[in-house]
């Protein structure tokens, strides 16, 4: 549906921000996704500048879709989702809108973060993925042929005039008010998971009057120094998962003690180049493709993401041990050939901006001495030493500190979340004087996005300050 472009205007004077050096605007646009047309559905885009720190900044548009509930009774705060990663579309979420409980009492808005997919600019270029590519076909290095990849990105998003500088949480934080006010939203629950989990506590941090409430899916504190902590994140989901073996597993000789196996064969292969002969799409030729412990390791760290798979992990991973690699593999190998690869450049601009700037390798390489079948490994697509290439200025140390707020807080984990761990809602919840949390016991990363999710969302927006109280055994209130 097309905004009318009148219906903002007296709202945009009443609200301009006299002590800003910018005054946003909304302007209408065809909503981005196609939307249930049995809602009313507004589209726009917010007008921003790129860099608040630039007097002479270039304005940006970031679109948002506004999805409303048809019961006239609704409540007058609707809920605003954007999206994790950090880099991921959100506009997406609106075409399920329709299908979900919580739109029965409120509206549902899904707001666009700069630099993202349907944003003016996005900051995607294929220098990155097709360095990548190469490095595989040619058998290079591959943290020297990123590095020269990302080298490359960066030089090509600024030849577009992007000012990188701009894509932080610090900015999306003031576009999320800025939008709030241009709409004359004076109370709105946030809903956010992953990095958005963090995002939405900036938002609760640098202006609290407007929150109502917040839903943190599997979140990511901003104060949290995630390239030190996931790959032990990723190693305390898969000792949890050994014990799980060894208390329910029927074939103890397979699967008893899962962790110790695993530790021992990924430290013995440290130093092991194996090679798979594969043969690209619309191509004869069979070449040998290197690859490496990294490879296998990204294996079951992404298996481990998809709870509906965590019970194929222990095979996989005795799979692997036995030298059974090739299936594994060659998905590996289809999906960097045949598909857009690497991090977008706004999750790097944002990874680097949040967590580079403030990351301490020493703590990285105590880990490694502890744990050394992950030395080497970048869990994260996004490491230092690109960082150190793309060159973007932090974000605000206030940003990074832990706050203390008595808004209420839904937080949700899952226990086998190699990337958050359910200790980050504790964290949280120590801050938050009325949060809740709740801990699915056989699930991973973002945990509230099927129906039962969605009801707790539901009794919790209706009810903030009541006690959630879960039907289902594997999901515990606390």
């Amino acid at each position: 549906m097309l905004v009318s472009a009148g219906m903002f205007t007296l709202l945009q004077i009443s609200v301009a921000q006299k002590k800003q050096s910018y005054t946003p605007r909304i302007e209408p646009c065809d909503c981005p996704v196609e939307v249930d047309s049995s809602f009313q559905t507004e589209c726009g885009y917010l007008i921003v500048p790129e860099n608040r720190k630039k007097k002479n900044s270039k304005m940006i548009k970031l679109p948002f879709v506004w999805v409303k509930s048809k019961n006239p009774a609704k409540q007058k705060d609707p809920i605003l989702y954007t999206a994790g990663g950090p880099g991921g579309s959100s506009v997406g979420w609106a075409r399920n809108w329709g299908q979900r409980s919580i739109i029965n009492n409120r509206d549902c808005i899904a707001f666009e973060q700069r630099g993202t997919r349907y944003a003016i600019p996005n900051l995607w270029s294929n220098e990155l993925s097709d360095a990548i590519r190469e490095s595989y076909r040619k058998n290079l290095n591959k943290d020297s042929v990123v590095l020269e990849g990302t080298k490359r990105y960066k030089k090509s998003l600024e030849a577009r005039g992007i000012d990188l500088a701009g894509y932080n949480t610090d900015e999306t934080v003031s576009d999320i008010h800025d939008l709030l006010k241009m709409l004359g939203i004076d109370s709105v629950n946030l809903l956010g998971g992953s990095y958005s989990g963090g995002l939405m506590l900036a938002v609760l941090q640098k202006d609290p009057s407007r929150i109502r409430s917040l839903v943190l899916d599997s979140p990511l504190p901003a104060f949290v120094p995630i390239d030190e902590e996931e790959p032990n994140n990723f190693n305390e989901a898969l000792s949890l998962l050994s014990r799980y073996c060894d208390k329910d597993s029927a074939d103890n000789q397979r699967y008893g003690d899962l962790k110790r196996k695993f530790d021992e064969y990924f430290t013995s292969i440290s130093d092991k180049t194996f090679y798979f002969p594969y043969v690209e799409k619309r191509k004869t030729d069979t070449s040998y493709i290197a690859y490496t412990r990294s490879d296998l390791l990204g294996i079951i760290v992404n298996m481990l993401f998809d709870y509906k798979r965590i019970k194929d992990v222990p095979y996989l991973i005795t799979e692997i041990i036995k030298g059974n690699h090739d299936p594994y593999i060659k998905d590996v190998l289809d999906h960097i050939f045949n598909y857009n690869n690497g991090p977008s450049g706004m999750r790097i601009s944002v990874y680097c901006a949040d967590q580079a700037a403030y990351h301490d390798e020493a703590v990285l390489q105590q880990f490694y001495r502890v744990y050394p079948y992950l030395k080497g490994y970048h869990i994260n697509d996004v490491f230092k030493e690109m960082c150190d290439c793309w060159d973007v200025p932090p974000i605000s140390p206030a940003t990074k500190q832990p706050f203390y707020s008595n808004r209420p807080v839904l937080l949700a984990a899952g226990s086998f979340d190699p990337a958050c761990r359910p200790l980050y809602i504790d964290m949280i919840h120590h801050y938050m004087a009325n949060s809740q949390r709740l801990l699915f016991t056989r699930r991973s990363h973002m945990v509230l996005g099927g129906k039962d999710g969605d009801a707790l969302i539901k009794s919790f927006l209706d009810n903030p300050h009541e006690k959630i109280k879960p039907d289902q055994k594997d999901i515990i209130a606390y």
